[in-house]
């Protein structure tokens, strides 16, 4: 028992979480919620980016892989309303939609942004979870 690392998760069907600097964990969450901005960028860029942090810094951190997997769920809900407001652009009220969204979309990912830069965990509302 005495030579056995010390493991900060003693759960044995959860992954090994390394240790990452709490400064380093509040950057990559911050991130994770920021990156949906390469979604202005590049097709799907907005689901990439967290999807993307959420792989690296699954094992690495539990902060991190909580706050990439809140972004990248809600970049999926966003993703479907924008998708369904763009069909609903034929009846005129797709317009007035899409332009709410996107006012609603970078408030609430500056927000969650925030939250994660100061340690909180933050949870979108109106958001469907596909990744738990």
């Amino acid at each position: 028992m005495e030579n056995q690392p010390y493991n900060p998760n003693p759960n044995p069907n959860s992954p090994p979480y390394t240790s990452m600097s709490q400064s380093d964990e509040r950057t990559w969450g911050m991130l994770a919620h920021l990156s949906a901005l390469a979604g202005f960028i590049i097709p799907f860029g907005n689901i990439i980016g967290p999807l993307v942090i959420w792989q690296i810094y699954k094992d690495k951190s539990e902060y991190v892989t909580f706050h990439s997997k809140e972004s990248l769920n809600f970049q999926i809900t966003m993703s479907i309303a924008y998708v369904v407001s763009i069909i609903l652009v034929f009846l005129l009220i797709g317009i007035a939609l899409l332009m709410i969204l996107g006012v609603v979309s970078v408030i609430l990912f500056v927000i969650a942004a925030v939250k994660a830069n100061n340690g909180e965990y933050y949870k979108y509302p109106f958001t469907f979870r596909f990744v738990n």
